[in-house]
């Protein structure tokens, strides 16, 4: 391969030029891409009305009556639907390379002989009764899930994974050559990384400052983050909890707990709190339930704040053991997060260098630009 830049066409579902779609990502993932690798040229949003209105029918009708699910986000009929639209935008331009994110129901039905690159953070066999959207399925939609997926990693050229939870479940659950899958981290979908010398002068106080920061309470262990902040407090601590993108249910309640509902990174106001929010804290705890990646871990650790979470699914892909965090066992309890972030605390030295390492990850690895140089790297692997 060249070094020249290459045609890229870049297919999502949603708008990837705008910031709020996957909560950023598809829109970092084109700026990498445009940045590292080609011109990009967008056929986003992928929307058609009828197919999802009527997947979005028969799944009510199903949960409603028969109390199973219809995974209608891989299915032949949407599958179908996306590739009369793509088909027709394709023919307007000639391309080198077909990037689709986050969508491989695109691909089953795709005719080209344009290479495709399709970027995830998981498998369906990875996520199916791992997330309640892919549990309690009907068997025919389990087994039109799995053939969907198969189709379209057996056609892509290259598979770009977040983690190596989903690059292996590619390579063993889907039998794809090893040679096409490739482990990329995600990066933090921030515009700018904070200034590298105010992170390098951070100073812990003498209050433990907890940020837990996600949109679903019971899927990021939110009554886990605030046990371990009750005992951290029993155990003569002085800990303090901001809880920010949900609100706890009622019983949660504490004179050191901080709630804010909701911070949109897309306005410039609520996105300098939500730097305020990093710069304030000490630790990051999420002891998530369920996650393929987690981009908070990589946004935590540009502002060299450590992650205190869960080892699922893809996190530690992220959160690598005692570098810019620390992984617990799903089963973990509050007392035990609480232990881990006590030991940390009350050792001044071993928190800075932490703090250190996460800044050190972030700008090694968990940054786009670091994603955009290996997906090039990747790609010039083709054959």
């Amino acid at each position: 391969m060249t070094d020249k830049r290459l045609k890229i066409v870049y297919i999502t579902s949603l708008d990837a030029r705008d910031k709020r779609s996957w909560s950023g990502t598809y829109y970092f993932i084109a700026k990498a891409l445009q940045k590292h690798v080609g011109d990009v040229d967008f056929i986003s949003p992928v929307q058609p009305f009828f197919a999802l209105l009527i997947g979005k029918f028969i799944t009510g009708v199903s949960q409603k009556i028969f109390h199973k699910r219809y995974n209608y986000r891989h299915s032949y009929l949407l599958a179908k639907a996306y590739v009369a639209i793509v088909h027709k935008r394709l023919k307007k331009n000639k391309y080198d390379l077909i990037v689709i994110a986050g969508g491989s129901t695109f691909i089953p039905y795709l005719k080209t002989s344009i290479p495709i690159a399709y970027i995830s953070d998981s498998t369906v066999k990875n996520t199916l009764e791992y997330y309640p959207a892919l549990s309690n399925l009907w068997k025919f939609s389990e087994k039109e899930t799995i053939s969907i997926e198969q189709k379209a990693l057996s056609k892509s050229s290259l598979l770009i994974y977040s983690s190596g939870w989903a690059s292996n479940s590619a390579i063993h659950d889907f039998h794809i050559s090893r040679e096409k899958v490739f482990t990329i981290p995600f990066g933090a979908n921030i515009e700018q990384a904070p200034n590298k010398e105010k992170i390098a002068g951070r100073k812990i106080s003498d209050t433990c400052r907890l940020l837990f920061l996600g949109v679903d309470w019971n899927r990021k262990g939110g009554n886990i983050a605030f046990d371990a902040f009750v005992q951290l407090n029993d155990m003569g601590i002085d800990a303090e909890l901001t809880v920010c993108g949900c609100i706890p249910p009622k019983k949660f309640t504490h004179p050191k707990l901080t709630v804010i509902p909701f911070l949109d990174k897309n306005n410039a106001e609520q996105k300098e709190k939500l730097d305020d929010l990093f710069f304030y804290t000490d630790f990051l705890i999420l002891p998530t339930r369920k996650e393929c990646f987690g981009i908070v871990f990589c946004e935590a650790s540009a502002f060299g704040v450590p992650s205190i979470t869960t080892d699922t699914g893809g996190v530690s892909s992220a959160v690598t053991e005692g570098k810019n965090g620390f992984l617990l066992p799903v089963y973990a309890t509050g007392r035990e997060y609480a232990q881990v972030i006590a030991e940390t605390f009350k050792n001044k030295e071993k928190y800075h260098s932490l703090s250190r390492q996460s800044r050190e990850l972030y700008d090694l690895s968990l940054n786009w630009d670091a994603w955009g140089e290996s997906f090039k790297e990747a790609y010039s692997r083709l054959k």
